[in-house]
C-alpha cells in the first residue's frame, strides 16, 4: 500500500495548542468528521479553509503547511 504524503500540520497544531476536533469544528462550524479528515489526510481543507483555521488557532497559516523545499 502506497504511504500517504502529508501536505499539513492541522493535528500537530491543534495539539500544540492544547485544542480539539471538536473544538475546531465547533468554532468553523463544520463536522468533527470534516475536522478528522483534516488531521487525517484523507480530505484537505480549501486555500479558504486554511486561513479560516489558522485564524481560530491564531497561528500563521504557514505554520499548517509543510514546506516542500529540503
Amino acid at each position: 500500500m502506497a504511504k500517504k504524503k502529508l501536505f499539513n500540520r492541522i493535528k500537530v497544531v491543534l495539539a500544540e495548542k492544547s485544542k480539539t476536533n471538536l473544538w475546531l469544528s465547533e468554532k468553523l462550524k463544520v463536522s468533527k468528521t470534516t475536522v478528522s479528515r483534516w488531521c487525517t489526510n484523507e480530505m484537505q481543507p480549501s486555500v479558504e479553509g486554511l486561513f479560516l483555521i489558522a485564524k481560530a488557532l491564531n497561528v500563521d497559516v504557514r505554520e499548517l503547511l509543510i514546506s516542500n523545499k529540503a
